[in-house]
């Protein structure tokens, strides 16, 4: 699938590594449909593509919500006719330790709100989101890619319960739609970004961003652009398929 003319899906589109999957994929004359809660970010991130409106759909969606989820499509092809690639990146995280105690005492627990939180939005909104894409797609003959967005956490990581499983369960929904819908011309993949720098990371203390550096083998964190080339790579190549790409400088946690 070439870039150019492409109809591309992106959730979450208001953070770091939206933004810059945007700003590529506009580059190379891809059309979008941007969802994120923020409309402001959203509004920000348009100004700066400079794209027409025929070319560039705004959507506030809670990818959680189903009936939120199911109108957003809805206005995607009311929009563009069609939709050829969607990137599931939308997600959050609610960290804690799953219990932690100090002298034989419960000192706190991953409370169910911040389980249920986490896995709403970064595991059912990939759920909503794929299932309303792979139908369009599929009813229109392909060809279409869904692109989910999973994390070097996937392999479990201190302190994220929730965003670990969250991780690992979307790499393993790519795996199994890519078996599911390729009688329908539909391809699906997962990406795994280590520690890139967003505003977030970037915010972080001097020191701390050093020893974080100091643990990758790639000796740096990584660029949003190196998961928007991730996010290219996967649209044009039509033979990757129902893999987990992990683009994370070498480091393991």
């Amino acid at each position: 699938m070439k870039t150019e003319g492409a109809i591309v899906a992106i959730t979450g589109a208001g953070g770091g590594l939206g933004s810059a999957m945007a700003t590529r994929l506009a580059a190379h004359g891809a059309k979008l449909a941007l969802l994120d809660y923020n409309m402001e970010s959203m509004q920000e991130l348009k100004a700066a593509l400079d794209m027409r409106d025929d070319d560039c759909l705004l959507l506030a969606c809670d990818v959680g919500k189903e009936d939120a989820v199911e109108q957003a499509f809805a206005a995607i092809k009311a929009h563009f006719g069609r939709l050829d690639v969607l990137v599931n990146n939308a997600g959050i995280t609610r960290d804690g330790l799953m219990i932690k105690l100090r002298d034989g005492q419960l000192v706190s627990k991953m409370s169910i709100e911040d389980w249920n939180a986490v896995i709403n939005v970064n595991l059912t909104g990939s759920f909503l989101c794929g299932r309303a894409a792979a139908e369009m797609m599929a009813m229109a003959g392909g060809p279409g890619v869904i692109i989910n967005i999973s994390s070097v956490s996937q392999s479990g990581n201190m302190g994220q319960s929730n965003y670990s499983a969250s991780k690992a369960a979307v790499a393993a929904m790519a795996v199994t739609w890519a078996k599911e819908l390729a009688r329908y011309n539909v391809r699906a993949n997962a990406i795994s970004p280590g520690f890139i720098g967003t505003e977030m990371v970037r915010a972080m203390k001097p020191e701390a961003l050093a020893k974080l550096s100091a643990m990758i083998p790639a000796g740096r964190i990584g660029e949003p652009d190196e998961i928007a080339q991730t996010v290219q790579f996967i649209i044009e190549n039509d033979y990757v398929n129902g893999r987990n790409i992990e683009v994370d400088g070498g480091l393991r946690l």
